[in-house]
């Protein structure tokens, strides 16, 4: 399970930070006083760092150099600050990416995804495909298919499989699932998730599928049997 330190000196930002992280199934850590961040970062033992600029005492820079001294973890840099000067900092102190505050959800995970797979070689096996059982989701031409017979997406159709495929073993809240389709430009209330998983599943349904969408009431969707 990957573990992400969060260094991050607002409340609530800190605490919207680590419920998503958690339903990404991602262990987090956070320092419990700012004088000193490295003791409580070297024994959480994190895969990824992430970390503001704008801190107590020492800003993010300078923490930046602190890790670097000691580990090359990956570090995410989050601020409110974006202007060039500050990511080409950032990066010539050895972060390994950079968000503009305010940010997506789905916009940090997707970030995190991608960090990790370049410091870890976390490659997936098929670049341009997502596999679950004998279903095959296409990411470039957005179909997906099943023994011999293919299904063309749309948009929402598309970033719901996607997103449920991205994490296979877990449910995926509906609030996450209405993230990815508005950072795919389509904004939807909780109503209209309901519609489209419903246009979706019938789609599903004629190609055998029925049963791929599973509901848990009141948390989300997940992948089922074949």
């Amino acid at each position: 399970m990957t573990r992400v330190f969060v260094i991050e000196d607002d409340d609530s930002i800190l605490h919207s930070i680590i419920k998503g992280l958690q339903k990404w199934d991602y262990t987090v850590g956070s320092p419990t006083v700012f004088t000193d961040i490295m003791p409580s970062l070297v024994a959480f033992k994190p895969d990824l760092v992430l970390i503001d600029i704008k801190l107590p005492f020492y800003d993010g820079y300078y923490w930046c150099q602190e890790i670097r001294k000691k580990s090359t973890v990956p570090i995410i840099f989050l601020s409110s600050q974006s202007e060039a000067k500050d990511i080409v900092m950032a990066v010539n102190l050895g972060a390994d990416d950079y968000i503009t505050k305010p940010f997506k959800m789905a916009v940090l995970i997707a970030k995190i995804q991608a960090v990790m797979r370049r410091s870890y070689d976390l490659a997936p096996e098929q670049t341009n495909e997502l596999v679950y059982g004998s279903v095959i989701l296409n990411l470039l031409d957005m179909t997906l298919s099943y023994q011999q017979k293919e299904l063309v997406l749309t948009k929402n159709d598309f970033c719901i499989l996607k997103t449920l495929f991205l994490d296979p073993g877990h449910l995926v809240s509906r609030e996450s699932l209405m993230e990815a389709l508005w950072d795919s430009d389509y904004f939807i209330d909780d109503n209209t998730l309901t519609v489209n998983v419903g246009r979706l599943r019938k789609k599903l349904s004629s190609i055998g599928l029925s049963g791929l969408i599973r509901t848990k009431k009141g948390i989300g969707y997940g992948l089922g049997s074949l």
